[in-house]
């Protein structure tokens, strides 16, 4: 193993340490941001899985955001007694075959109507629980139990961290091992040219359908812990401009990256609290940031990394 390996490795570990223990002297409201990152993260993995992958438009991601958050919210509120690990699960599952059903009627679409349906369905979401309220409370939102696993109640945003954070990781994992394999590598033919994938063998009905429901299960279980960490959901809070915002993640992260994902979500998080009290400035930067890289940046910051990391050796030689 060479020095350099072995240095990197000794980096990961030490940073990964410091992570862990940085709840011990950050404040509460830094531990809060950093829960709202990792949970971003997700939806924007998942996000990215649909869109950046797979090619497939997706503008109602809030939906699933909002099925994942309410699903976990009435489990935990009638079955608290159950492990969050386990409400968690179920919350995914359910949005994942909602996400997979959904996928059915967009095989027969393309471009602007798969919009326009995707759209559509976070708006129906958002009406389903407004009307709902004798289960989901309707207007009044919904004030979420806080999760008890084996006795221990997690009940600060220092506690939910030791939560939210390892369940981030390891999913991340999961999604960077998926797009690896031939699932991802289908995923990627059916962006490039579904003619070609077709050609290929590869089944677009199983892998569009596929990828609408493993995007859902990852933003069904970022919505559990939103529901978590918030302790309060609303209507208001799963609206269109959240799926605009998912988008606008995984533009500026970067599409078709794992690593994209985490940076779009870490920075237009990031923003929107820096910018808490300028609600409008931060609409218009972010307005202003989609339409900069979508026309000079396609690829995103992470594509400027390994553009950058590509050209380093070269430059070496050049120099």
């Amino acid at each position: 193993m060479s020095v350099q390996v072995k240095g990197t490795k000794l980096f990961l570990v030490m940073a990964a340490v410091l992570f862990f223990i940085s709840p011990l002297f950050l404040s509460r409201y830094a531990i809060y941001v950093l829960n709202l990152f990792a949970i971003y993260a997700l939806v924007a993995i998942g996000l990215n899985l649909v869109m950046g992958y797979t090619g497939l438009i997706s503008a109602g991601h809030a939906g699933f955001l909002a099925i994942g958050a309410y699903s976990t919210a009435i489990l935990t509120s009638v079955a608290g007694w159950l492990s969050p690990l386990i409400i968690l699960h179920v919350a995914g599952l359910l949005t994942g075959l909602i996400g997979f059903g959904l996928g059915i009627p967009i095989l027969r679409l393309k471009g602007i109507y798969i919009v326009m349906v995707t759209l559509a369905f976070g708006v129906v979401i958002t009406e389903i629980i407004l009307q709902w309220s004798s289960l989901t409370h309707g207007d009044d939102g919904f004030r979420v139990p806080r999760a008890v696993l084996g006795g221990f109640v997690f009940d600060s945003d220092k506690k939910l961290f030791f939560l939210i954070q390892p369940i981030t990781i390891v999913m991340t994992l999961i999604a960077r091992n998926i797009v690896q394999t031939r699932v991802g590598r289908a995923f990627r033919a059916i962006e490039q040219s579904e003619i070609a994938s077709e050609t290929m063998g590869i089944d677009l009905a199983k892998y569009k359908t596929k990828a609408f429901g493993l995007s859902a299960f990852y933003t069904g279980i970022a919505g559990g812990l939103f529901a978590y960490a918030m302790t309060y959901i609303s209507p208001d809070s799963f609206n269109m401009g959240v799926s605009i915002d998912f988008i606008a993640m995984i533009v500026i992260g970067g599409m078709g990256s794992i690593l994209g994902s985490i940076i779009g979500a870490v920075i237009l998080t990031g923003i929107q609290h820096a910018l808490s009290e300028l609600p409008k400035v931060q609409t218009l930067i972010f307005g202003i940031a989609l339409i900069v890289f979508m026309i000079f940046m396609p690829k995103g910051i992470s594509g400027l990394i390994m553009d950058w990391k590509q050209g380093g050796p070269n430059r070496k030689q050049s120099q």
